[in-house]
C-alpha cells in the first residue's frame, strides 16, 4: 500500500484476517434476525491519522457482523463486484474517494464468505491509472486478493432501465452480472445534488454522456436504483468531504466522522449520511423521489438502526 512500510502492511493483514473470521463465522439464526442497518461510530480516544486503518478496518468488520454476517450475502463460488468511488486523483486523506481499507475489509469479508472472485472497479472522472493508484484503493484491494478492474468503455451495453427518464442507457454488464454488488461510496458534498452517497455512486456504474444526468438528477439516481435493485451498501464516512465536492484537494474541507455505515436499504443510508450534512433528508431531491417510489425509507429511523459505539 502506498506510504506504508512492509510491518504496516504486516500488521493490517493480521488485523483484517481476525476481523473477516469474525465477520463471516454468524450463525444463520443471527443472520435472519438481522438488522436493515447497522451504524458503527467510533467512540474510543481520537484516532490519528497514522492509525486510520485500524480503525477503518474494526468498524467494517463490525458494521457487517452486526448486519448479519457477509455470508448473509455471499453464497460459495461468487463472483462479489466492490463498487468504491474512485473518481478522483486525489490521496485517501482528502476524502474524494472511498477509504482504500473499507473497500479491502470488504474484499477480505467476501472472500472468507466463500467468494470465487473478487472485483473491484470505477468508472473514473481523472484518469484511471492515477485514481487507481493514488486513491490507496488498488493496492489494498490487491493486496486482500481483489481483481482490480480497469473498465473499457467499449464494453458498455445499452440495457432497458424502463424508469421514469432513462428507458435505455450503456451500463456495464460485467459488474451486473456479478452474483452481488456491493455499492461503497464515500459521503461528499456534491456542487449539483448536495451529496453524493450511495444512490449517486451508481452513476459509476454507467457510460454515455452522464452530464446529461444533471438536468434531472432525482430521477436518473432513481431509475438507476431500482435498475440495480441493491442488495448491499455500505457507507465510508470516516472521513467526509464537507465543501468543494465531488473533487476536493483542500484538506480544511475534510471532517473526521470516524463512521461506518452498512446496509440493506440504500435511501435510509443516504438519509443517514445526508444528515452528517447537516441535511433534512427530505431537502435532498433525489432522496424524496427514491422513496416516493418506494426504493427505500428516507425516514431511516423507522427501521430501528442499530447503533454500535467502537473503541
Amino acid at each position: 500500500m502506498p506510504n506504508h512500510s512492509r510491518r504496516d502492511f504486516l500488521k493490517y493483514s493480521a488485523t483484517a484476517g481476525a476481523a473477516a473470521t469474525l465477520g463471516a463465522n454468524v450463525p444463520a439464526e443471527a443472520q435472519a434476525a438481522a438488522p436493515a442497518m447497522v451504524i458503527a461510530r467510533w467512540t474510543g480516544a481520537p484516532v490519528p491519522e497514522t492509525e486510520v486503518q485500524a480503525m477503518a478496518v474494526k468498524l467494517t468488520t463490525q458494521a457487517i457482523a452486526e448486519l448479519g454476517g457477509m455470508g448473509r450475502f455471499v453464497k460459495k463460488g461468487d463472483t462479489v463486484w466492490v463498487k468504491p468511488n474512485i473518481g478522483w486523483d486525489r490521496k485517501p486523506e482528502f476524502a474524494a474517494n472511498t477509504n482504500p481499507d473499507v473497500v479491502a475489509t470488504l474484499v477480505k469479508l467476501c472472500y472468507d464468505a466463500g467468494a470465487k472472485k473478487v472485483k473491484v472497479g470505477d468508472l473514473t472522472c481523472s484518469p484511471a491509472k492515477d485514481t487507481y493508484a493514488n486513491s490507496g484503493i488498488a493496492a489494498a484491494a490487491t493486496a486482500a486478493g481483489a481483481e482490480m478492474v480497469f473498465i473499457d468503455n467499449a464494453r458498455f451495453r445499452e440495457m432497458a432501465l424502463a424508469g421514469k427518464r432513462l428507458d435505455k442507457w450503456q451500463v456495464y454488464p460485467d459488474i451486473v452480472e456479478s452474483d452481488l454488488v456491493i455499492n461503497v461510496p464515500v459521503a461528499k458534498h456534491h456542487t449539483i445534488s448536495k451529496v453524493t452517497l450511495c444512490m449517486k455512486n451508481y452513476m459509476g456504474v454507467v457510460g454515455g454522456r452522464r452530464d446529461a444526468w444533471h438536468q434531472d438528477m432525482p430521477n436518473c439516481l432513481s431509475d438507476i436504483t431500482a435498475f440495480m435493485k441493491p442488495k448491499l451498501c455500505v457507507l465510508d464516512a470516516i472521513r467526509i468531504l464537507t465543501a468543494n465536492g465531488p473533487t476536493g484537494g483542500n484538506l480544511a474541507d475534510v471532517k473526521r466522522m470516524d463512521t461506518v455505515a452498512a446496509g440493506t436499504d440504500i435511501v435510509a443510508l443516504d438519509a443517514f449520511g445526508a444528515e452528517l450534512f447537516g441535511h433534512k433528508p427530505a431537502d435532498i431531491a433525489f432522496l424524496v423521489e427514491a422513496d416516493k417510489r418506494g426504493l427505500g425509507k428516507m425516514d431511516y429511523r423507522s427501521l430501528t438502526p442499530k447503533e454500535l459505539t467502537i473503541a
